[in-house]
């Protein structure tokens, strides 16, 4: 049976750069293997086959599109560009804070690499600290990144 929209599939992956460096996978061995499992923030039992509807977008619309035709124990290597990924980076994305403002909004003291959740759901990284300045990414850690994934498929439905 191969794959069309509506179906709800399992696939084993591994996501890497153009570059090769791995940035997540659904297999733990290979986390271990590529310095991605943090036992502080994951367990083993955390990594399984990724599931999802095709079509319903609960992935990137690259990902959903290459399954499709696709049946279970096909392997394939998929290259996404960043359109049909997490988008461009947006130079408008970025914002800048009064550092006392920001402050006052966050809660915390503005340090680089916080993680901040604003309250239009909007999540972002604060990527520089001045004296005058906050600034704070708002763009996806991956937007702007041709995206390269290793897909098996474990299951269909």
């Amino acid at each position: 049976m191969t794959i069309d929209s509506g179906d709800r599939v399992a696939i084993e992956y591994v996501g890497r750069f153009e570059d090769g460096s791995v940035f997540n996978t659904s297999q733990y061995e290979v986390a271990v293997e590529h310095g991605l499992f943090d036992a502080q923030e994951r367990s083993k039992e955390d990594y399984a086959p990724q599931s999802f509807v095709v079509g319903a977008g609960e992935v990137i619309e690259g990902l959903d599109e290459a399954v499709v035709g696709m049946a279970v124990g096909d392997e394939a290597t998929v290259t996404v560009p960043p359109e049909n990924a997490y988008g461009e980076f947006d130079d408008e994305r970025v914002r800048t804070y009064d550092p006392e403002a920001f402050e006052a909004m966050v809660g915390e003291e503005p340090e680089v690499g916080l993680h901040v959740h604003a309250e239009n759901g909007l999540h972002g990284d604060v990527i520089a600290v001045r004296d005058d300045a906050v600034e704070v990414d708002f763009n996806h850690e991956l937007a702007g990144k041709t995206l390269v994934f290793d897909v098996e498929v474990v299951a269909v439905e």
